[in-house]
């Protein structure tokens, strides 16, 4: 995410000449844009987006379990503290 929003601002920087980006050629401005769609084609390859997205879904599953716990008045000794 963090490239798509790089080469918008190296792309309105270019478009409207301002700063050091406006002298750069276009393939360097446009290079973001490329890394990201590496970046997304090797995560999706991976697995590293399920792997992030199932640490997400367990951590909210964990969180609804230690709240019922703690409504119920079971959470235990050290997790009271």
């Amino acid at each position: 995410m963090y490239l798509l929003g790089l080469g918008l601002v190296f792309l309105t920087m270019k478009y409207l000449e301002l700063g050091p980006v406006a002298a750069w050629d276009w393939w360097v401005v446009l290079l973001p844009f490329g890394l990201a769609v590496l970046w997304w084609t090797w995560a999706d390859w991976s697995g590293y987006t399920k792997k992030k997205a199932m640490e997400r879904e367990d951590a909210r599953r964990q969180a609804r379990i230690d709240n019922s716990r703690e409504a119920m008045g079971m959470l235990s000794q050290k997790k009271r503290r």
